[in-house]
């Protein structure tokens, strides 16, 4: 299913550009009330949220037996989160978007809703052995995976393909999983090329997307956020995801 026409913000934001060209990457703090963000596409890409999930919610939205609690307590904590901004208002059982809309909450479908209020998807990994484990998504935006494909799969398994995923880094990856703090949220973000604008890009293992050239029209930037529920102890990985047209 593609997408009807290119949803496109204005701008990479610039600490996200710089940050994505660092030549050593790296966590930094989250400052607060900057969870999550408003951007220009905002409208559009909830829109392109609920189309997705209209068309076939398995494909955006999988939730393990193990993870209920989990994502329970991620709506929680998103809703604390913005009953903390002045852009979004609180009515009775229902939230007044930036852009006017009301949005009924619905904790029976706690990722459905997240849908409808902001852009960020989101992943719950929980600890299982060694290695934490995709157990929840609200993925409506993959940048070339398969919520399909990954689910169910611990970290290292779930970067196959990725050819700069070594041992190394695994390792590096995984302690920061493992020492991120309650209260103490940590981001970093990419930008790479891409030839096409769909924000839904759910390439395989098997058929992986073709890697950006210099002339790709299009630029996609991730900027990723991971951060430890309290209660549960599960670490959610936010993405807020920017594309935009490359400047000639």
């Amino acid at each position: 299913m593609t997408q009807n026409a290119p949803i496109l913000q204005s701008r990479v934001p610039g600490p996200q550009r710089s940050a994505a060209a660092a030549r050593l990457p790296a966590m930094q703090p989250v400052a607060p009330g900057e969870w999550l963000s408003v951007d220009d596409a905002y409208a559009p890409q909830l829109a392109e949220k609920a189309r997705l999930i209209a068309w076939d919610r398995s494909r955006v939205i999988r939730v393990l037996p193990e993870a209920v609690d989990a994502v329970a307590e991620l709506f929680a904590v998103v809703l604390a989160e913005l009953a903390m901004r002045s852009d979004y208002g609180f009515d009775g059982d229902a939230v007044v978007r930036p852009d006017g809309e009301r949005v009924t909450l619905d904790v029976s479908d706690p990722l459905g809703t997240l849908s409808r209020l902001v852009q960020e998807d989101f992943c719950i990994l929980q600890k299982q052995g060694d290695e934490h484990v995709l157990t929840a998504a609200l993925l409506c935006f993959p940048a070339a995976w398969t919520l399909g494909e990954k689910i169910g799969r611990p970290l290292t398994s779930i970067h196959v393909p990725v050819a700069s995923y070594n041992e190394g880094i695994a390792k590096r990856v995984q302690r920061m999983f493992d020492g991120v703090q309650p209260g103490r949220p940590v981001w970093r973000a990419n930008l790479l090329r891409y030839d096409s604008p769909a924000l839904f890009q759910p390439h395989t293992e098997s058929a992986p997307r073709p890697v950006g050239t210099p002339d790709s029209p299009f630029e996609r930037s991730e900027r990723q956020t991971v951060l430890r529920l309290p209660g549960t102890g599960a670490v959610v990985f936010s993405i807020h995801t920017t594309m935009i047209r490359r400047q000639k």
